[in-house]
């Protein structure tokens, strides 16, 4: 029988996210792109997500070019992330096959909004392309990437997406929503994108608890060990990224000194793992369930890994 399916409180909030998935469902084109372009003489990114108000010689253009370039990739890299947390909900469905058919429909739910969500960042990517200069470059290879992810235990890969969902909300809810300088369009994508989120969140929450339930202590200790190698990992996609799309920004802008393209890959980078390790560590909600499911030692060990990264994304 489902773990779940003997928790009837934790069967309701299966129930409310099928509701919730069923009121809210929204379609590509009819309800978010409608016809629309992007507006290119608008920021994509919020300041607090790019920085790039920290880098105070680049004119008000350059700095708008650089919110576009990291909204290029910070639609990208939610594409990437989705094609893993896709297969890995249809993989932990299984759990729920011949138990409760209600949770079994909300992870149905999850894996068919993340496939339309990697529908609607691949249009995004052209529709981008056709308004920047050629020589974008986004390195990470979605199926590559998850199936390096999917290698790991199911425990460390429903924390990191957990983590994900959190922060892309926050994200949203925090940057993205209040900042009356974005173009449109892209807000729109990010609203629609937060709306369903909203609801994998508590999903992925109730299914890493679940598995966590079901692992003994040295299978929970070795997802820690999981859980930070996937958070290097993250890392190291963040300073390729960093760097192709520094390297995009230098080449088809004017000449800067040497000073300058140095504080630009900085600042790049220090963006990216603000946005994509350190503001999902930092997620209270997030903090609250990792605590719950982790030692004290197993903590310190996730705060060593992260030791190197956190004050540079925060300084």
């Amino acid at each position: 029988m489902s773990h779940v399916a003997e928790h009837p409180v934790e069967s309701s909030r299966y129930a409310k996210c099928v509701e919730v998935s069923k009121r809210i469902r929204w379609d590509i084109d009819r309800d978010v792109i409608r016809g629309r372009q992007f507006d290119f003489a608008k920021k994509f990114l919020p300041d607090g997500l790019s920085k790039v108000t920290e880098l105070a010689f680049l004119q008000p253009v350059e700095m708008r070019f650089l919110s576009q370039i990291q909204g290029r990739t910070y639609a990208n890299m939610f594409a990437l992330v989705e094609r893993f947390i896709g297969a890995k909900t249809l993989e932990i469905s299984k759990n729920h096959w011949f138990g409760d058919q209600v949770a079994l429909e909300a992870l149905v739910r999850l894996t068919d909004e993340e496939l339309k969500h990697q529908a609607l960042f691949r249009r995004l990517e052209q529709m981008v392309a056709a308004g920047m200069p050629v020589g974008y470059d986004f390195k990470p290879q979605p199926n590559e990437v998850a199936n390096a992810v999917l290698s790991k235990s199911t425990w460390a890969v429903l924390g990191l997406t957990l983590d994900i969902e959190l922060f892309s909300q926050a994200h949203y809810r925090s940057s993205i929503e209040p900042d009356a300088n974005l173009s449109e369009l892209w807000k729109d994508v990010f609203l629609f994108h937060w709306k369903e989120e909203s609801q994998h969140a508590i999903l992925d929450e109730l299914e890493w608890r679940s598995e966590h339930a079901r692992l003994s202590e040295p299978q929970r200790d070795r997802g820690v060990d999981d859980l930070i190698e996937l958070v290097g990992a993250v890392d190291g996609i963040v300073q390729m990224q960093a760097e192709a799309d520094a390297d995009f920004f230098l080449r088809v802008g004017r000449t800067y000194s040497s000073a300058e393209q140095t504080a630009i890959r900085d600042v790049l980078l220090k963006a990216y793992r603000w946005q994509y390790v350190v503001t999902g560590a930092q997620e209270p909600r997030f903090a609250e369930v990792l605590k719950a499911l982790v030692s004290p030692a197993q903590m310190e060990r996730i705060g060593k890994a992260l030791a190197p990264i956190v004050p540079h994304a925060c300084g």
